[in-house]
């Protein structure tokens, strides 16, 4: 396993703020860079220390916008993270600039916000969601990734689904069946792993009125359109079956583990 000052790299990079305030929340503890040219300071502030005066940031990719071609495109990268990715920070960053002054002082995390996110806003849970979504989706990704999982992920998914190749069949099912834009997940769920799905910017963290997917994130996809058009056009399917050849299995580990 990597260690802690690892794990505060990539913390830094998701949720740095303008005021060089973090946001310290334990599933971002545990989300690891993949490369070492993170570079950032030694220091992670607790989350009594968060301070909404601040801004979200863009985080920088653990690898470079064609690093993951002939799989994912660089020019599908360059506009799904400086231009969409972009987007969600700016706009959770009006958000918060709206929100009353009582509930953000009772927020200190993106993780914080999840567990109340029935008392949020849409532009909260919409920008908040894509913020948090993205920055891990960059993480569970890597060059030369892909293969099959190692370590105590490996054996749960074997003694869950059977096999690996039946793992990604329900996975890449989920995927597909995703109707409109969303994510596939797998996620830890009452100790055991689960698949499923959820809509627009949702994640298995938040919570919100009636049924849907909880958990905790073992690995992410990306299924709105604008994650694979240009090279895919709107073959869903060939995208989803690329996505295998760049998996992060060491992150999802490290996330299965933490």
């Amino acid at each position: 396993m990597e260690n802690n000052n690892t794990r505060r790299n990539f913390l830094k990079q998701t949720a740095i703020l303008s005021t060089g305030t973090i946001i310290g929340s334990s599933l971002f503890n545990s989300v690891l860079a993949a490369e070492n040219n993170l570079k950032t300071e030694n220091q992670v502030l607790e989350p009594e220390n968060f301070d909404f005066q601040g801004n979200y940031s863009l985080p920088k990719l653990p690898y470079s916008y064609d690093a993951l071609e002939p799989h994912i495109d660089k020019a599908t990268m360059e506009i799904h993270h400086s231009k969409h990715h972009q987007a969600y920070v700016t706009n959770l960053n009006k958000a918060i600039e709206t929100l009353d002054k009582n509930l953000v002082e009772h927020s200190k995390s993106l993780e914080n916000i999840f567990e109340k996110m029935s008392k949020f806003p849409e532009a909260i849970r919409n920008n908040g969601g894509g913020h948090y979504n993205h920055s891990l989706f960059w993480s569970l990704m890597k060059p030369n990734g892909g293969g099959t999982p190692k370590g105590k992920l490996g054996d749960a998914i074997m003694s869950t689904f059977g096999s690996f190749d039946e793992f990604k069949k329900q996975f890449s099912d989920a995927s597909m069946k995703r109707f409109g834009s969303g994510w596939a997940w797998l996620v830890v769920q009452d100790g055991k792993l689960v698949i499923g799905s959820t809509a627009n910017q949702d994640n298995p963290l938040m919570r919100l009125r009636g049924k849907g997917l909880k958990g905790k994130p073992v690995l992410a996809l990306d299924v709105w359109e604008h994650a694979y058009y240009l090279k895919n056009q709107n073959r869903r399917a060939d995208y989803i079956a690329s996505f295998w050849n760049v998996v992060n299995w060491d992150e999802a580990e490290k996330l299965f583990n933490s």
